[in-house]
């Protein structure tokens, strides 16, 4: 996995972590991009409104949210772009603990994760 943290560093800041979740701040201008990283399993709550592109494994998806929204994002690999006219501000609660697994499960990791690319409501 490509740490957030590691990778974009000039977006993504730490503001809390325990054994059970990692809580990151990111933040960008109109026009900025992150280079490839990835997200387990979390949370995203919008702080500003934004528009984004995100791109992972040749897909391409356009999003656009409102302040004050909470979305979940799947496990996943991406890269992405400010494609509004303002910041995006955004906070990340990441959980560390595993999905629990029903049966017939594959393993799956953010790289290989071939699910929904950016947030969703559910």
């Amino acid at each position: 996995m490509a740490d957030p943290i590691a990778v974009n560093p000039q977006h993504y800041r730490l503001v809390f972590e325990n054994d059970r979740v990692r809580v990151l701040e990111y933040s960008d201008g109109p026009g900025d991009s992150t280079g490839t990283h990835s997200h387990p399993d979390s949370v995203m709550v919008t702080l500003t409104s934004f528009a984004r592109r995100l791109r992972s494994g040749g897909r391409e998806v356009d999003v656009e949210l409102g302040a004050g929204q909470a979305r979940w994002l799947d496990a996943q690999e991406h890269s992405g772009t400010n494609t509004g006219s303002s910041p995006t501000h955004c906070l990340f609660i990441e959980l560390k603990e595993p999905r629990p697994k029903s049966p017939g499960d594959q393993e799956r990791s953010p790289a290989t994760h071939t699910g929904r690319l950016g947030p969703s409501a559910s």
